[in-house]
């Protein structure tokens, strides 16, 4: 069928016409992606994993070094371990349907508190998922994000994000670690695996 006359086009993998019926299947496909709560309850143990080796090498840093600021949207290796913590725990907040007033606190700035109440919050993310089977995880979480606009996405979407949201911003830490001339600790999930 010539594409004249198609609203949309849309290319496959190996750069294959998708027609719309296989575009179709292929979005209900990935709403309703084959997860298991094991992968996702591994995935969360990785994100607390790699959080704690980062929080550990930064706290070995100076105050200077901990709060320099590289002029990028995390600005510094606390600034933006602080931005991974705050969306930890407003997504908890919405997965429990416990709206936050804020992201950040004004006393989230501080490498201490973090050493303490990171650990604990992902605890409640662990206690949370702890009774979930496989049905649980296709479950949809209606929120609304920090500027009231209301979503809805299945509990596996979410998870997934939170822990992807995670690895991207560790990135930018260790990116900030190096840029110090600091070694920033092994975070990829094989080592994670391997340390199991």
């Amino acid at each position: 069928m010539p594409l004249a006359g198609r609203t949309s086009v849309c290319w496959g993998f190996f750069g294959n016409l998708l027609e719309p019926t296989s575009i179709h299947n292929l979005l209900m496909h990935n709403l309703r992606m084959p997860v298991s709560v094991d992968t996702l309850r591994l995935q969360l143990d990785y994100s607390a994993w790699a959080s704690q080796r980062l929080m550990d090498a930064a706290a070995k840093l100076s105050n200077e070094e901990l709060t320099r600021d590289f002029k990028t949207a995390g600005k510094s290796v606390l600034d933006t371990l602080v931005h991974i913590y705050a969306a930890d725990r407003v997504w908890l907040a919405r997965v429990l349907a416990e709206p936050r007033a804020t992201f950040i606190d004004p006393e989230d700035r501080d490498l201490t508190l973090l050493q303490t109440e990171w650990p604990a919050l992902q605890q409640r993310w662990k206690l949370w998922l702890r009774d979930f089977n496989d049905d649980d995880v296709l479950r949809v979480i209606a929120y609304q994000d920090t500027k009231g606009r209301p979503y809805s996405q299945p509990v596996w979407q979410i998870l997934l994000h939170l822990v992807n949201h995670g690895t991207h911003h560790r990135g930018q830490v260790s990116g900030f670690l190096r840029a110090m001339d600091h070694t920033p600790p092994p975070l990829d999930l094989i080592a994670y695996y391997r340390s199991l």
